[in-house]
Protein backbone atom coordinates (compact mmCIF):
# COMPACT_ATOMS: atom_id res chain seq x y z
CA UNK A 1 0.00 0.00 0.00
CA UNK A 2 0.57 3.53 -0.87
CA UNK A 3 0.39 5.54 2.47
CA UNK A 4 0.22 8.83 3.17
CA UNK A 5 1.40 9.88 7.31
CA UNK A 6 -0.35 12.91 8.78
CA UNK A 7 1.80 15.04 11.80
CA UNK A 8 1.49 18.03 13.38
CA UNK A 9 4.09 20.70 13.48
CA UNK A 10 6.01 18.92 16.91
CA UNK A 11 6.74 15.85 15.29
CA UNK A 12 7.01 17.18 11.93
CA UNK A 13 10.43 18.90 13.64
CA UNK A 14 8.98 22.71 12.98
CA UNK A 15 8.27 23.91 16.43
CA UNK A 16 6.67 23.82 19.76
CA UNK A 17 3.62 25.98 20.76
CA UNK A 18 4.72 28.88 19.20
CA UNK A 19 4.16 27.04 15.45
CA UNK A 20 0.78 25.54 16.22
CA UNK A 21 -0.35 28.04 13.84
CA UNK A 22 1.98 26.70 10.72
CA UNK A 23 -0.09 25.98 7.78
CA UNK A 24 -0.11 22.72 6.40
CA UNK A 25 2.27 21.58 4.05
CA UNK A 26 3.58 18.47 2.30
CA UNK A 27 6.81 16.83 2.46
CA UNK A 28 8.09 13.98 0.29
CA UNK A 29 8.95 10.25 2.38
CA UNK A 30 9.13 9.88 5.70
CA UNK A 31 9.36 12.38 8.97
CA UNK A 32 9.68 12.25 12.49
CA UNK A 33 7.68 9.28 14.02
CA UNK A 34 7.47 8.04 9.95
CA UNK A 35 10.92 6.13 10.50
CA UNK A 36 9.67 4.41 13.47
CA UNK A 37 6.69 3.68 11.82
CA UNK A 38 8.49 2.07 8.01
CA UNK A 39 10.52 -0.31 10.32
CA UNK A 40 6.60 -1.75 11.75
CA UNK A 41 4.81 -2.33 7.95
CA UNK A 42 6.77 -4.63 6.08
CA UNK A 43 6.32 -3.78 1.92
CA UNK A 44 4.51 -0.80 2.50
CA UNK A 45 5.90 2.54 1.58
CA UNK A 46 5.12 5.68 3.02
CA UNK A 47 5.41 7.80 0.10
CA UNK A 48 4.65 11.26 1.96
CA UNK A 49 4.15 12.98 5.23
CA UNK A 50 1.70 15.41 5.71
CA UNK A 51 2.64 17.97 8.53
CA UNK A 52 0.08 20.91 10.18
CA UNK A 53 0.05 22.83 12.81
CA UNK A 54 -2.54 22.04 15.75
CA UNK A 55 -4.45 25.50 15.97
CA UNK A 56 -4.08 25.75 12.19
CA UNK A 57 -5.70 22.47 10.52
CA UNK A 58 -8.90 23.14 13.41
CA UNK A 59 -8.76 26.78 12.31
CA UNK A 60 -8.72 26.43 8.65
CA UNK A 61 -10.64 22.98 8.59
CA UNK A 62 -12.36 24.81 4.65
CA UNK A 63 -8.70 25.20 3.58
CA UNK A 64 -7.11 22.64 4.36
CA UNK A 65 -9.46 19.99 3.21
CA UNK A 66 -9.36 20.23 -0.23
CA UNK A 67 -5.60 20.83 -0.07
CA UNK A 68 -5.76 17.08 1.86
CA UNK A 69 -7.83 15.87 -0.47
CA UNK A 70 -5.44 17.22 -3.25
CA UNK A 71 -2.26 15.49 -1.76
CA UNK A 72 -3.70 12.11 -1.28
CA UNK A 73 -4.44 11.83 -4.84
CA UNK A 74 -1.05 13.66 -5.83
CA UNK A 75 0.58 10.87 -3.98
CA UNK A 76 -1.77 7.78 -5.02
CA UNK A 77 -1.94 7.10 -1.56
CA UNK A 78 -3.88 3.81 -0.47
CA UNK A 79 -4.28 4.76 3.29
CA UNK A 80 -4.05 7.51 5.76
CA UNK A 81 -1.86 6.94 8.95
CA UNK A 82 -2.61 10.19 11.40
CA UNK A 83 -0.93 10.73 14.55
CA UNK A 84 -0.22 8.53 16.92
CA UNK A 85 -1.34 11.27 18.62
CA UNK A 86 -1.34 9.94 22.71
CA UNK A 87 -4.11 12.72 24.76
CA UNK A 88 -2.85 15.73 22.86
CA UNK A 89 -6.47 16.99 22.46
CA UNK A 90 -5.93 19.38 19.27
CA UNK A 91 -3.36 16.84 18.00
CA UNK A 92 -6.06 13.95 18.23
CA UNK A 93 -8.77 16.27 17.01
CA UNK A 94 -7.03 17.07 13.91
CA UNK A 95 -5.66 13.01 13.21
CA UNK A 96 -9.51 12.57 13.50
CA UNK A 97 -10.45 15.14 10.86
CA UNK A 98 -7.93 13.98 8.77
CA UNK A 99 -9.26 10.52 8.98
CA UNK A 100 -12.68 11.75 8.07
CA UNK A 101 -11.42 13.74 5.10
CA UNK A 102 -9.22 10.37 3.42
CA UNK A 103 -12.11 8.33 4.36
CA UNK A 104 -15.29 10.62 3.39
CA UNK A 105 -13.91 12.07 0.17
CA UNK A 106 -11.67 9.38 -0.85
CA UNK A 107 -12.92 6.13 0.18
CA UNK A 108 -9.35 5.48 1.79
CA UNK A 109 -8.60 3.53 4.63
CA UNK A 110 -7.42 5.51 7.78
CA UNK A 111 -5.05 4.44 10.63
CA UNK A 112 -4.60 6.28 13.78
CA UNK A 113 -3.19 6.17 17.36
CA UNK A 114 -4.81 7.71 20.52
CA UNK A 115 -5.25 8.11 24.20
CA UNK A 116 -8.58 6.55 25.39
CA UNK A 117 -9.47 10.00 26.83
CA UNK A 118 -8.51 12.05 23.39
CA UNK A 119 -11.50 13.83 22.29
CA UNK A 120 -10.99 12.63 19.06
CA UNK A 121 -11.00 9.30 19.64
CA UNK A 122 -14.46 9.44 20.29
CA UNK A 123 -15.07 12.23 17.71
CA UNK A 124 -13.73 10.69 14.87
CA UNK A 125 -13.23 6.60 15.62
CA UNK A 126 -16.11 5.51 13.14
CA UNK A 127 -13.56 7.27 10.74
CA UNK A 128 -10.71 5.51 11.51
CA UNK A 129 -9.26 1.85 13.25
CA UNK A 130 -7.57 4.10 15.85
CA UNK A 131 -5.27 1.80 18.40
CA UNK A 132 -5.05 2.37 22.51
CA UNK A 133 -2.16 4.31 22.94
CA UNK A 134 -0.40 5.64 26.23
CA UNK A 135 -1.22 8.87 28.11
CA UNK A 136 2.47 10.10 25.97
CA UNK A 137 5.11 9.88 23.20
CA UNK A 138 6.93 7.54 25.86
CA UNK A 139 4.53 5.16 24.56
CA UNK A 140 5.91 5.84 20.83
CA UNK A 141 7.45 2.33 20.31
CA UNK A 142 4.45 0.29 21.48
CA UNK A 143 1.83 2.56 19.74
CA UNK A 144 3.89 2.56 16.29
CA UNK A 145 3.96 -1.33 17.14
CA UNK A 146 0.09 -1.77 16.89
CA UNK A 147 -0.77 1.12 14.82
CA UNK A 148 1.80 -1.12 11.65
CA UNK A 149 -0.17 -4.50 12.46
CA UNK A 150 -3.45 -2.90 12.04
CA UNK A 151 -1.73 -1.89 8.49
CA UNK A 152 0.04 -4.73 7.45
CA UNK A 153 -3.41 -7.03 8.26
CA UNK A 154 -5.74 -3.88 6.59
CA UNK A 155 -2.93 -4.34 3.47
CA UNK A 156 -3.09 -8.09 3.63
CA UNK A 157 -6.91 -7.74 2.84
CA UNK A 158 -7.99 -9.12 6.48
CA UNK A 159 -11.60 -7.95 7.88
CA UNK A 160 -11.00 -6.39 11.24
CA UNK A 161 -14.49 -6.92 12.96
CA UNK A 162 -13.49 -7.49 16.67
CA UNK A 163 -11.78 -4.31 17.91
CA UNK A 164 -11.26 -6.29 21.81
CA UNK A 165 -9.38 -8.87 19.65
CA UNK A 166 -7.87 -6.78 16.88
CA UNK A 167 -6.73 -4.27 19.20
CA UNK A 168 -8.79 -0.67 18.33
CA UNK A 169 -11.29 1.16 19.71
CA UNK A 170 -14.92 0.49 19.07
CA UNK A 171 -15.90 2.37 15.74
CA UNK A 172 -20.17 2.45 16.85
CA UNK A 173 -20.49 1.19 13.54
CA UNK A 174 -23.42 -1.59 12.98
CA UNK A 175 -23.22 -3.94 10.13
CA UNK A 176 -26.56 -6.33 9.85
CA UNK A 177 -25.48 -9.97 10.60
CA UNK A 178 -27.33 -13.37 11.11
CA UNK A 179 -27.20 -15.51 13.86
CA UNK A 180 -28.62 -18.73 15.20
CA UNK A 181 -30.86 -17.03 18.05
CA UNK A 182 -33.03 -14.07 18.12
CA UNK A 183 -32.36 -10.91 19.71
CA UNK A 184 -34.87 -11.63 21.99
CA UNK A 185 -33.36 -15.60 23.12
CA UNK A 186 -30.14 -13.90 23.26
CA UNK A 187 -31.65 -10.95 25.83
CA UNK A 188 -33.43 -13.91 28.18
CA UNK A 189 -30.16 -15.79 27.86
CA UNK A 190 -28.43 -12.93 29.16
CA UNK A 191 -31.64 -12.34 31.71
CA UNK A 192 -31.47 -15.77 33.02
CA UNK A 193 -27.19 -15.56 33.90
CA UNK A 194 -27.79 -12.59 35.78
CA UNK A 195 -30.32 -14.08 37.91
CA UNK A 196 -27.57 -17.26 38.50
CA UNK A 197 -24.99 -14.65 38.92
CA UNK A 198 -23.43 -16.36 36.12
CA UNK A 199 -20.72 -14.23 33.31
CA UNK A 200 -22.52 -12.55 30.44
CA UNK A 201 -21.19 -10.40 28.27
CA UNK A 202 -23.61 -7.65 26.84
CA UNK A 203 -24.57 -6.80 23.17
CA UNK A 204 -24.88 -3.40 23.67
CA UNK A 205 -22.31 -1.65 26.47
CA UNK A 206 -23.35 1.52 27.96
CA UNK A 207 -21.14 4.29 29.23
CA UNK A 208 -21.01 4.99 33.05
CA UNK A 209 -21.13 8.42 34.06
CA UNK A 210 -20.30 9.02 37.23
CA UNK A 211 -23.29 11.39 39.13
CA UNK A 212 -22.47 13.77 41.89
CA UNK A 213 -24.84 16.11 43.78
CA UNK A 214 -24.29 19.89 43.49
CA UNK A 215 -23.26 21.96 46.25
CA UNK A 216 -25.60 24.29 48.21
CA UNK A 217 -25.25 28.18 46.57
CA UNK A 218 -23.83 30.51 48.58
CA UNK A 219 -26.35 32.45 50.56
CA UNK A 220 -24.68 35.84 51.07
CA UNK A 221 -21.71 36.37 48.57
CA UNK A 222 -20.70 39.54 50.60
CA UNK A 223 -19.91 37.31 53.42
CA UNK A 224 -18.34 34.58 51.56
CA UNK A 225 -14.49 33.34 51.51
CA UNK A 226 -13.54 32.61 47.87
CA UNK A 227 -10.61 31.10 46.72
CA UNK A 228 -9.06 31.36 43.30
CA UNK A 229 -7.09 28.70 41.27
CA UNK A 230 -6.19 27.22 38.43
CA UNK A 231 -4.98 24.03 36.00
CA UNK A 232 -3.47 26.43 33.46
CA UNK A 233 -0.22 26.26 35.23
CA UNK A 234 0.83 29.85 36.82
CA UNK A 235 3.11 29.15 38.99
CA UNK A 236 5.77 31.65 40.97
CA UNK A 237 8.99 32.61 38.90
CA UNK A 238 11.13 30.00 38.82
CA UNK A 239 8.88 27.28 39.25
CA UNK A 240 10.02 26.10 42.63
CA UNK A 241 7.72 23.27 42.70
CA UNK A 242 9.07 22.32 39.06
CA UNK A 243 5.71 21.37 37.81
CA UNK A 244 5.03 19.51 34.38
CA UNK A 245 4.22 20.93 31.30
CA UNK A 246 2.65 18.05 30.85
CA UNK A 247 0.87 15.09 32.25
CA UNK A 248 1.98 16.84 35.81
CA UNK A 249 1.87 14.75 39.34
CA UNK A 250 1.08 17.24 41.66
CA UNK A 251 -0.41 20.20 42.68
CA UNK A 252 1.01 23.17 44.95
CA UNK A 253 -0.71 25.45 47.19
CA UNK A 254 1.01 29.37 47.08
CA UNK A 255 0.40 32.21 49.13
CA UNK A 256 -1.21 35.18 46.91
CA UNK A 257 0.92 37.93 48.38
CA UNK A 258 4.25 35.99 49.14
CA UNK A 259 4.62 34.25 46.10
CA UNK A 260 2.79 36.23 43.29
CA UNK A 261 4.52 39.76 44.20
CA UNK A 262 1.50 40.92 46.18
CA UNK A 263 -2.44 40.46 45.38
CA UNK A 264 -2.94 41.37 42.17
CA UNK A 265 0.24 41.83 40.89
CA UNK A 266 0.25 38.81 38.68
CA UNK A 267 3.64 38.04 38.47
CA UNK A 268 4.76 34.59 38.00
CA UNK A 269 5.47 31.99 34.91
CA UNK A 270 3.31 30.07 32.78
CA UNK A 271 4.47 26.15 32.76
CA UNK A 272 1.78 24.40 30.96
CA UNK A 273 3.10 23.28 27.78
CA UNK A 274 -0.14 22.99 25.92
CA UNK A 275 -0.58 26.57 25.18
CA UNK A 276 1.20 29.55 23.87
CA UNK A 277 2.61 31.08 27.37
CA UNK A 278 3.04 34.78 25.80
CA UNK A 279 0.22 36.77 27.28
CA UNK A 280 0.29 34.47 30.60
CA UNK A 281 3.94 35.32 31.23
CA UNK A 282 3.71 38.69 30.34
CA UNK A 283 0.45 39.18 33.51
CA UNK A 284 -0.13 36.46 35.35
CA UNK A 285 -3.46 37.61 36.14
CA UNK A 286 -4.86 36.39 32.83
CA UNK A 287 -4.15 32.70 33.67
CA UNK A 288 -5.13 33.59 37.66
CA UNK A 289 -7.17 36.85 37.84
CA UNK A 290 -6.25 37.56 41.20
CA UNK A 291 -6.70 41.39 40.09
CA UNK A 292 -10.43 40.67 39.78
CA UNK A 293 -10.74 39.35 42.78
CA UNK A 294 -8.71 41.49 44.43
CA UNK A 295 -11.26 44.49 43.02
CA UNK A 296 -14.97 41.95 43.59
CA UNK A 297 -13.66 42.35 47.48
CA UNK A 298 -13.10 45.48 47.49
CA UNK A 299 -16.36 46.48 46.01
CA UNK A 300 -17.95 44.20 48.43
CA UNK A 301 -19.24 41.73 46.30
CA UNK A 302 -17.78 38.74 48.05
CA UNK A 303 -16.57 38.95 51.75
CA UNK A 304 -13.19 38.04 51.48
CA UNK A 305 -10.79 36.87 48.24
CA UNK A 306 -8.30 33.41 50.15
CA UNK A 307 -5.01 33.96 50.63
CA UNK A 308 -3.66 31.11 49.18
CA UNK A 309 -4.27 29.34 45.87
CA UNK A 310 -4.05 25.81 44.43
CA UNK A 311 -2.54 25.63 40.75
CA UNK A 312 -1.48 22.50 38.73
CA UNK A 313 -0.96 21.89 34.79
CA UNK A 314 -4.10 19.85 33.37
CA UNK A 315 -2.17 19.51 29.73
CA UNK A 316 -2.60 15.42 29.32
CA UNK A 317 -4.30 14.97 32.60
CA UNK A 318 -6.02 11.73 32.40
CA UNK A 319 -9.42 12.18 34.38
CA UNK A 320 -8.76 9.73 37.17
CA UNK A 321 -5.45 11.57 37.87
CA UNK A 322 -7.10 15.19 37.96
CA UNK A 323 -10.35 13.19 40.22
CA UNK A 324 -8.05 12.55 42.79
CA UNK A 325 -6.12 15.87 42.77
CA UNK A 326 -9.58 17.50 43.47
CA UNK A 327 -10.46 15.36 46.02
CA UNK A 328 -7.11 16.61 47.77
CA UNK A 329 -7.71 20.48 47.38
CA UNK A 330 -11.11 19.94 48.10
CA UNK A 331 -10.74 18.65 51.60
CA UNK A 332 -8.16 21.55 52.48
CA UNK A 333 -10.47 24.08 51.46
CA UNK A 334 -13.10 22.60 53.53
CA UNK A 335 -10.58 22.71 56.48
CA UNK A 336 -9.56 26.05 55.67
CA UNK A 337 -14.04 26.77 55.85
CA UNK A 338 -13.81 28.10 52.77
CA UNK A 339 -17.11 28.83 51.19
CA UNK A 340 -16.63 28.52 47.54
CA UNK A 341 -13.77 28.48 44.92
CA UNK A 342 -13.44 29.35 41.34
CA UNK A 343 -11.00 27.11 39.18
CA UNK A 344 -9.79 28.80 36.09
CA UNK A 345 -8.50 26.70 32.85
CA UNK A 346 -6.65 28.34 29.70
Amino acid sequence: MRIVHYINQFFGQIGGETEAGHPLEVRPGVVGPGMALKQQIGDNEIVATIICGDNYFVENIDAVKPQMVNILKEYKADMLVAGPAFNAGRYGMACGNACQIASEELGIETVSGMYKENPGMEMYRKFAYIVPTGNNARGMRDAVSKMGTLIKRIAGGETLSNPEEDGFFERGLRENIFLEKTGAERCVDMLLKKIKGEDFETELPMPVFEKFEPSPAIKDMSKATIAVMTSGGMVPAGNPHRLEACNCTKWECYCLDRDYGGRGAGKGMVVHGGYDPTYGNEDGNRILPIDMMVELEEEGRIGKLYDYTYVTVGNGMGTDQAAVFGDEIAKELLDAKIDGAILTST
